[in-house]
């Protein structure tokens, strides 16, 4: 998650979207792929970004673990399928976050859709205030 949270710090400034880092890897712990938010256009988001380097029927992402910095998005206008539809769509099992997507632009139940479709999601607490420091300029 470490890498993640450095990772997100690349993401181009925005004022309406938060900056989220994302990375896929597999059963045996070897980095997949990664991705953050506005890495190829304006409105693509860190899991859609780290998913789309992936073939959709890649074989790993049934045992593989996604660590994101930000609660998988669960409502958004810019693309049909949300983040974590598209985590469910991709067969990933189990989800990392360092902290719940705030208030500050939508109600977000990521983590409640993922864990009612069966996907393990863990809470990295601990975390949770070096990926918001990131965020910080949309939190005040």
């Amino acid at each position: 998650m470490a890498e993640a949270i450095e990772l997100s710090r690349k993401c181009p400034p925005a004022n309406g979207a938060f900056s989220v880092g994302a990375i896929i890897v597999d059963a045996d712990g070897n980095e997949m792929s990664r991705g953050f938010s506005r890495e190829t256009d304006p409105h693509v988001h860190a899991e859609e970004a780290a998913l789309a380097k992936l073939a959709s029927d890649d074989s790993r992402l049934a045992g593989a673990t996604l660590y994101s910095t930000l609660e998988p998005c669960s409502q958004r206008k810019s693309r049909p399928r949300t983040c974590s539809q598209l985590v469910l769509q991709s067969g990933i099992r189990r989800v990392a976050i360092a902290w719940r997507e705030p208030t500050t632009f939508v109600n977000c139940v990521g983590v409640e859709n993922l864990r009612a479709a069966g996907v393990t999601v863990v809470e990295l607490l601990d975390l949770a205030e070096q990926a918001r420091s990131v965020n910080a300029h949309l939190l005040d």
